[in-house]
């Protein structure tokens, strides 16, 4: 999920996420609980190929330690088999759809691992779950070690900061290049659009070409790849029914809610089961571990997939409508992440479901034809009540209340946009900066229990019951 809180007193930063850094594609069912480790397992093995050959010669296995809500419900999450993937070499934007699929079905499997100059077995019970209260930098914390019997050769400790960000101790922030537009509050960039006459897409960007140097041509290539991940992820999520994995026993929903819906030729009850449909098709595939997009986090990767399906299918909206709400949508994900969070372990799930609806309400008024103002009050008004949302899955799988939560974190999205598009803007009273404010300050009362580790709130009320 994301980076810690950032803390009292200490300024921050100006934005430089870019765009393909908030929308990720890759497996499911939770970003920093899949995505993060399996990139962490990645970059674990590169580095060891690069120690020398004499302290390759004596390593002998593997051992990875998760700490945190990785502990906590890294079983459910599918955090084991993701750190196998990465240790094989895969990567979460390239692997295959199902990978995880084919992992780890036995704890005591054995898998080969290339260290260049010779190669070790791995058995996934080499991933041990260890505390969950801890005194790391950042809640999901992993250290991976390679060792012979007597010591350990090279160890590195990573953090797995939120939709599939991943630092590690030393790490160094990447050279890049200055953004065109440096701001790190909505009002800053308010500032910015006032003075230079763009708009918020354009302003975007420009900020995206500046900092990536990638060309717009080709920022448009990968953001429609993004569109086209997010529509099949829905498209597959409302064709599939069945169980989901694991002990829980929950059906998929998505399917029955889309045929009643077309039943009913999404007129008036029918087009709220659409939306919920559309919403819990892409994120019963993530809770299968299947590929989605990372919106801002996979836990909440079916919120803006289910309005963007909404917009195509019964608004009429063009692609390229839907690129520009996407972009405008991730100037609200960008200030959230700098300036609170979008970790379910760091602020409960206010900063998942909640600043994807978010993110999602100002999709919708931006597409829509709406200038800035609209489009903040928007995304205001959804953020605001989801405020104090706890991460409390059941069993530590993403499906108790996730799904669910995702389709209502759509439906508010959508109504958060009929609010703010009805009214004077110059009437409301709450701005963006105020509530991204608020929910850090939630975040850091929240009790740990409600931060993804399954000890509190719905997860231990259904055990109970």
């Amino acid at each position: 999920m994301a980076e810690a809180l950032q803390p009292k007193g200490i300024p921050v930063a100006y934005i430089t996420t870019s765009l393909f850094e908030l929308f990720k594609v890759g497996p499911g069912p939770s970003s920093s609980h899949t995505i993060g480790p399996m990139k962490a397992g990645c970059h674990f093995m590169n580095a060891a190929r690069n120690l020398d050959t004499q302290i390759l010669a004596q390593a002998e296995n593997i051992e990875v330690r998760l700490f945190g809500s990785l502990s906590a419900t890294g079983m459910g999450h599918g955090t084991r088999r993701a750190v196998i993937s990465g240790l094989l070499g895969h990567q979460p934007e390239t692997c295959h759809p199902d990978v995880l699929d084919e992992l780890d079905l036995n704890p005591d499997q054995e898998y080969p691992l290339d260290l260049g100059s010779k190669t070790i077995s791995f058995k996934g019970s080499e991933v041990i779950f260890d505390e969950i209260q801890h005194d790391f930098p950042y809640s999901n914390t992993m250290i991976f070690s390679l060792q012979n019997k007597d010591e350990t050769l090279f160890e590195q400790e990573y953090y797995s900061i939120g939709g599939g960000f991943i630092r590690w101790k030393g790490w160094v922030e990447p050279e890049r290049g200055e953004p065109e537009f440096q701001y790190s509050s909505m009002a800053e960039l308010k500032k910015h659009l006032v003075m230079s006459g763009l708009r918020l897409h354009e302003l975007i960007l420009r900020n995206e070409k500046a900092i990536t140097g990638l060309s717009e041509n080709e920022i448009v290539e990968k953001l429609d790849n993004i569109i086209m991940v997010m529509e099949r992820s829905v498209e597959k999520g409302i064709q599939t029914e069945g169980m989901l994995p694991g002990p829980i026993g929950l059906h998929r929903k998505a399917k029955k809610l889309y045929d009643k819906a077309k039943k009913a030729h999404f007129q008036g009850p029918g087009f709220l089961k659409g939306l919920n449909a559309y919403a819990m098709g892409a994120s019963e595939e993530n809770a299968s571990g299947h590929c989605i997009v990372t919106a801002p986090t996979a836990g909440a990767a079916g919120v803006i997939p289910g309005l963007i399906f909404v917009l195509k299918r019964h608004m009429g909206a063009l692609t390229e409508e839907v690129r520009e709400g996407l972009i405008a949508s991730a100037a609200i994900g960008f200030l959230a992440k700098n300036n609170a969070s979008i970790s379910g372990a760091e602020v409960g799930c206010q900063g998942e479901v909640g600043v994807a609806s978010s993110m999602g309400a100002a999709m919708m008024a931006y597409a829509r034809g709406y200038r800035f103002q609209i489009t903040e009050n928007a995304a205001e008004i959804a953020l605001e009540h989801h405020l104090g949302l706890t991460c409390d899955p059941v069993g530590g799988y993403v499906q108790i209340p996730c799904i669910e939560r995702n389709a209502m974190g759509a439906v508010k999205a959508y109504n958060a946009y009929l609010i703010a598009s009805s009214v004077d803007a110059a009437y409301h009273m709450v701005d963006l900066d105020k509530v991204i404010k608020a929910m850090a300050d939630t975040g850091r009362d929240m009790s740990q229990k409600y931060k993804e580790t399954s000890q509190g709130g719905l997860a231990l009320s259904l055990i109970e019951c």
